[in-house]
């Protein structure tokens, strides 16, 4: 999901990751009179709105309203346009300048959109999407969702939407394109590193609801796994539920799958790492502009310290999935299995603006307690990656890969 929640503030995750839905999802740059270090008082353009006094800027600031009147006078479309729309394409591009995914600019319809898309139920085709190496990317497919039922699959790319290219188009405009209202079909063209030729891929939006956990037996009950979908305001309260069940029942080792999970809130990666880890160990830090660190710690009741763990990633995991897994790794040696993380490594604030709208802005990195920073996803201590033929034999070769590591490690 979206938020993080630390005591600093809300914070929101996400490679941008977007929920694609139908009903989608300070200091701000405010048009007034600005000053250039050095240079005389710089004025926006006649019959602009003056909000701000001047400020000391460094940089020839005139060159902004230079550009703005050469647009206005000179562009073919620029009737179609208001200057709150140029303000909005100002700001848009002030964000740009970091060449970051993860900074963007709502403008306040879109961030009143993404508010909503943050509660958890809502229209779409149940898709995460993110850029990697700038290219359109599936982050994971949510459970029964419509864009699990027709064949997703994380890591897939996106290369048109109702066959316009997504070339250059930011997280927040394919989100735009993909979202829709509820029965109506939205044309993906995708391409797979196992395909040969991209292939085009109908999804009907649909009622999305976000499941939080399911859980199953194996080894004739002595071994759980539990599936975790989103770090969810559920999460802790299921999490309590599935585990306190299963070590009242016997349970000898756990299979944390963590595959398709795209993150959620960090206080629930927070009070979910306190079953496996001692109270006071680190799970992850942030660390911020200046190189100000602040850690969070295990605070739970480690409950699960002295049973065995073993660790699913894949592709679709990101942002507290990668914080919880890489933690237990980092502190317990818990193996992974699966596939490289998706590397979703830093912080995101989200800033409201004065007319609604609304700046997400990265403001840290995450850093693991062995002092790796997220960024670069996570290395499975098991490479498993599922063949064409056990996806059509419906054959979970990383859960058997999993089981055999934990029976292993059960045994000594």
């Amino acid at each position: 999901m979206f938020h993080f929640e630390s005591p600093r503030q809300k914070r929101v995750t996400i490679t941008v990751v977007f929920i694609l839905t139908a009903v989608l999802l300070g200091g701000g740059f405010l048009l007034g009179q600005y000053q250039a270090t050095g240079a005389q008082a710089l004025y926006p353009p006649y019959g602009a709105d003056v909000l701000e006094p001047a400020v000391e800027l460094d940089a020839e600031f005139s060159l902004f309203w230079e550009a703005w009147q050469q647009l206005r006078s000179r562009h073919v479309k620029a009737p179609d346009f208001t200057d709150q729309d140029f303000v909005y394409g100002g700001v848009e591009g002030l964000a740009g300048t970091f060449n970051d995914p993860y900074t963007t600019f709502f403008p306040p319809t879109e961030a009143e959109q993404f508010n909503e898309n943050v509660k958890g139920n809502f229209g779409g085709i149940g898709a995460e999407i993110g850029i990697r190496n700038d290219i359109l990317t599936v982050i994971a497919p949510l459970e029964d969702s419509p864009a699990q039922a027709e064949g997703l699959k994380a890591g897939d790319a996106i290369l048109r939407i109702d066959g316009q290219p997504t070339e250059g188009m930011t997280i927040t405009e394919a989100v735009g394109h993909i979202r829709g209202e509820v029965g109506t079909v939205v044309v993906l063209t995708l391409m797979r590193d196992s395909w040969l030729a991209p292939q085009e891929i109908s999804v009907t939006r649909g009622r999305i609801s976000i499941p939080t956990l399911k859980t199953e037996l194996h080894e004739n009950g002595k071994i759980i796994q539990i599936r975790l979908f989103a770090f969810n305001e559920n999460a802790t309260k299921e999490f309590y539920k599935a585990v306190s069940s299963a070590l009242s029942s016997g349970v000898e080792g756990v299979v944390l799958d963590l595959r398709n999970n795209p993150g959620g809130f960090l206080e629930v990666a927070v009070d979910l790492a306190g079953w496996f880890l001692e109270r006071g160990d680190v799970v992850v830090s942030e660390r911020f502009r200046g190189g100000d660190e602040q850690e969070f710690l295990a605070r739970g009741n480690a409950a699960l310290l002295d049973v065995p763990v073993v660790v699913l990633i894949n592709q679709g995991s990101a942002s507290a999935s990668e914080i919880l897994a890489g933690a237990l790794r980092d502190q317990r040696q818990i193996p992974l299995v699966g596939e490289i993380s998706f590397g979703k490594g830093t912080v995101q604030e989200l800033v409201p603006l004065s007319d609604g709208s609304s700046l997400k802005v990265t403001i840290a990195e995450w850093v693991l307690p062995g002092g790796q920073v997220l960024s670069s996803g996570l290395e499975p201590d098991h490479l498993v990656s599922f063949t064409d033929e056990d996806l059509e034999a419906e054959r979970d070769v990383q859960l058997e890969k999993a089981l055999e590591v934990l029976r292993t490690s059960m045994s000594n």
